[in-house]
């Protein structure tokens, strides 16, 4: 289906289910998120959203906060390869350019991807639009180190991150502060 506008102003108006719906892969395959802030509305500005989402996960339980991250795709893991991934996350792992690696490269992916599940029980979690396939495997190394409470805590600020960036790409980024809460939304899921 094809993306329809849709403002913050009508998003806040939408009932519980189809607010959810509209908003559940912001948090990569955790409608709950979205669920747990639908009875704060209305949201003023797309920051204010935003705050509410973190908030929720900051909220939740500790296996809840695990389970979103272990909702997290592998970077360049099986799951892109079979084309298994959320558009959101086919998008940011191709603007990486983690969808165009040579042999060795996937391997190399592959060992890290596996000794950060081994160490820590979830994936590597990392804001890849802002990053490059060097940029990525250094703080795979660099963030291997950290012992498993500080790479909870990393993992959910990269989650904010990327999530923030995903409103922003929703709802038009350059204008999310200027108070134009213009966004576009598909069928339930994000287009990017």
């Amino acid at each position: 289906m094809a993306a329809v506008t849709l403002t913050l102003e009508a998003l806040n108006r939408l009932r519980a289910a189809e607010f959810e719906r509209a908003l559940g892969e912001v948090f990569e395959r955790s409608p709950w998120v979205a669920g747990r802030v639908a009875p704060a509305r209305p949201f003023a500005t797309v920051e204010d959203l935003h705050a509410a989402m973190v908030a929720a996960v900051r909220r939740a339980s500790r296996d809840e906060r695990l389970a979103l991250l272990r909702a997290h795709p592998d970077l360049a893991g099986r799951a892109a390869r079979a084309g298994a991934l959320s558009p959101a996350s086919v998008a940011e792992q191709s603007s990486a350019g983690l969808d165009r690696l040579d042999d060795g490269e996937f391997a190399r992916f592959g060992r890290l991807n596996a000794a950060y599940r081994e160490k820590f029980g979830f994936p590597f979690i990392i804001a890849v639009r802002r990053h490059d396939k060097t940029s990525l495997i250094a703080a795979f190394e660099r963030r291997l180190a950290n012992p498993r409470a500080v790479e909870i805590e990393t993992a959910l600020g990269e989650i904010f991150t990327i999530t923030q960036l995903r409103l922003d790409a929703l709802f038009d980024a350059g204008q999310c502060t200027s108070g134009n809460t213009k966004g576009k939304l598909g069928s339930g899921s994000m287009r990017q």
